[in-house]
């Protein structure tokens, strides 16, 4: 991780921080446009470590948005129900991928609002889930998943510190 924050900081960003081993990190930047921040922070990467990354870029407006526009209960029973957000990196479309995810209706739930999907299944038989399969979906290199705790930690940690946040 002292590696990842190095790389933004010389890309120019501010007050870069990470969080947890999963590649997240939370930095200042002047430039508005995602799309070219990811570029910018694929290219760094991808110079850095010799091998090519997909780089999500999220404003702290939108994970707010994840945040408080979430479905109603989701994320509220986490002994119940283990959640996660998948966002979906433009110009994929959450709402296009929400049809093609193969379920068990018995355990899971997969909801798309805000540009992602709020998936959740029942702890008690977590096995049993078909989501456990989402990295072998032909969309997967579009997507990240975040587990509740972790984006909501994000998004705390961005309205504490008012930065643009970054997911990889």
């Amino acid at each position: 991780m002292r590696d990842l924050r190095r790389v933004f900081e010389n890309v120019g960003f501010k007050s870069v921080t990470t969080y947890i081993q999963s590649g997240n990190v939370l930095f200042e930047s002047d430039a508005k446009n995602t799309g070219e921040l990811s570029a910018a922070i694929e290219a760094a990467l991808s110079v850095e470590f010799a091998r090519t990354f997909s780089v999500f870029v999220l404003t702290d407006e939108q994970l707010k948005r994840v945040m408080t526009n979430a479905p109603p209960g989701f994320g509220a029973d986490p002994v119940r129900y283990r959640c996660d957000v998948v966002f979906v990196k433009p110009p994929m479309l959450a709402g296009l991928i929400l049809p093609t995810i193969r379920l068990n209706d018995a355990v899971d739930e997969v909801v798309e609002g805000n540009g992602v999907l709020y998936c959740s299944r029942l702890a008690a038989k977590a096995s049993q889930s078909h989501l456990l399969k989402l990295n072998r979906h032909p969309a997967y290199s579009s997507m990240t998943v975040r587990n509740w705790t972790t984006t909501t930690q994000l998004c705390r940690l961005i309205g504490s510190e008012n930065k643009p946040g970054k997911l990889l």
